[in-house]
């Protein structure tokens, strides 16, 4: 075989707008509202930027609220399918902090912020990424009714094996901001939607 044609990298990158956005940011994140509020900001540009869906996270230090990274769904702009917004804030907290495990011994405890509970495959990723928090609006059919985004077969005691590992699981902030994120996504005529076998436009 040519070994030549085979890929040996890939990555993404975060767009510039979501630099201006966090310039516009406080330093730090108090409470669980500041920062689900932030998530959802992030969320609803980037759909608007067409950089990706309507998903957001941060990883925050739980104590102090300081922010180590923010990553917002890049599937459309990477063409990676991995690129969940979820994935890419822990890959670029794991990259500023150069270790692989978010919960190591001797660092300050660290949150994923996400603007909906995780899918399917993020579910994965937060749970093996060393975090000791996770904090969501929500969890319930909303974003796959308005959007049409398939999340995936997901346990139904998927919090409580978040909690088993040691990873406590706050729900319920800012509900009825993010589900007005995802209704302004689903009613796009153009706006797109990758699930596992090809595309799929919603029509509203």
């Amino acid at each position: 075989m040519d070994a030549s044609a085979v890929a040996t990298t890939f990555g993404a990158q975060l767009p510039p707008w979501v630099l201006t956005e966090l310039a516009d940011a406080p330093e730090t994140l108090p409470t669980d509202e500041d920062r689900i509020r932030l998530t959802n900001r992030l969320a609803d540009r980037n759909h608007r930027e067409d950089t990706g869906g309507p998903f957001a996270a941060l990883v925050v230090e739980t104590e102090t609220g300081r922010l180590v990274s923010a990553g917002v769904n890049l599937v459309l702009s990477s063409g990676l399918s991995s690129t969940h917004a979820e994935v890419v804030a822990v890959s670029l907290a794991q990259t500023r902090l150069g270790a692989w495990d978010l919960g190591a011994p001797g660092g300050p405890d660290l949150e994923l912020v996400v603007n909906w509970r995780p899918c399917v495959m993020c579910y994965g990723a937060a749970m093996w990424s060393g975090i000791r928090r996770l904090v969501i609006p929500g969890e319930g059919p909303e974003l796959e009714q308005l959007t049409g985004f398939d999340e995936g077969p997901m346990r139904e005691d998927w919090a409580e094996q978040f909690e088993q590992r040691g990873i406590q699981v706050t729900s319920g902030v800012l509900r009825d901001e993010a589900i007005a994120v995802f209704r302004a996504y689903g009613e796009r005529e153009d706006a797109v939607v990758y699930n596992a076998r090809g595309s799929a436009t919603v029509t509203s």
